[in-house]
């Protein structure tokens, strides 16, 4: 075990207590770190107004993306549960996205929904649409523009729920149907429930990267001003939290106060994942669990 023990105490614990010394300090990479105290900390609630904006984005991403991603990967691995003609294929194909990394994804995205030479919009317009939307270019439809890149990745999911799907027994939805339960009724009495741990690891994992989530929104909001880049193009719509820390250590190299924000969202990834574990208890389904 002792290669695996040097490893995780060179490249998780020192860094860790590294940056939680950091964040008591002023530190520009280059010089010896000096000691401020809680003033990153002040700062950061009280006079670093994208630190709000940044939060709220991220929150916003994981409030209203997260849910949609996993109720298109429910209902995609509803549809592909079902035996029939070349199933293979479809499930492949609904995967294959998940496969391509995550910079060209987001490129292909910047490609497709260009509100001048896009195809996207080249539909819209040869449908009637006099004003399509404006996508990555508009502080409204931005961040919706990113979650469609999610759901157009979600065979990661849908992979997870197919099989939670596959291992509901048989007996349960024969069961159903003698009692004369619809697909609807099966579904919502039979699936649901016996789904509800993968949803709630579901949750949980998808919670985690939402607080996480950079290259993406790194790729589509880099912007280039002559020696100036920006980060978060339009009007900061697209500034998350990690783009913010990474704004602050690497780009002003005031790395004091990126240590303090990576403290802060640790410390609410960990709220948040708590507050979803002990809240599972009302609704997720323990196959055999005493209760």
């Amino acid at each position: 075990m002792s290669p695996w023990i040097i490893g995780f105490l060179a490249f998780t614990v020192y860094p860790m207590v590294s940056s939680f010394y950091f964040s008591f300090t002023s530190y520009d990479l280059l010089s010896t770190p000096h000691w401020v105290g809680t003033a990153n900390y002040r700062f950061m609630f009280t006079k670093d107004p994208l630190f709000w904006t940044a939060l709220k984005n991220t929150m916003w991403i994981i409030v209203v993306g997260l849910p949609l991603r996993i109720a298109v990967a429910i209902a995609t691995a509803t549809w592909l549960v079902r035996p029939r003609r070349a199933i293979k294929t479809y499930r492949t194909s609904v995967f294959i996205p998940t496969l391509a990394p995550a910079v060209a994804g987001a490129l292909a995205f910047l490609y497709l929904f260009n509100p001048a030479t896009g195809p996207v919009n080249q539909v819209l317009s040869g449908i009637g649409m006099s004003d399509p939307p404006l996508w990555l270019y508009d502080a409204q439809w931005a961040k919706p523009t990113l979650v469609l890149l999610a759901i157009w990745g979600v065979g990661d999911a849908m992979i997870i729920f197919l099989a939670g799907m596959l291992n509901v027994p048989s007996e349960l939805y024969e069961a159903a149907d003698i009692e004369g339960a619809g697909r609807l009724q099966r579904f919502w009495h039979v699936t649901l429930p016996l789904i509800s741990p993968v949803i709630f690891f579901s949750i949980v994992i998808g919670i985690i990267a939402g607080f996480q989530y950079f290259t993406q929104a790194y790729v589509v909001s880099f912007w280039q001003t002559g020696d100036h880049a920006q980060i978060g193009h339009p009007q900061n719509s697209l500034l998350f939290y990690t783009s913010r820390l990474y704004q602050m250590g690497f780009q002003n190299f005031k790395m004091g106060y990126a240590s303090a924000m990576a403290w802060i969202l640790f410390l609410i990834t960990m709220i948040c994942t708590l507050l979803v574990i002990r809240n599972s208890r009302r609704w997720v389904f323990q196959q055999g669990a005493f209760r």
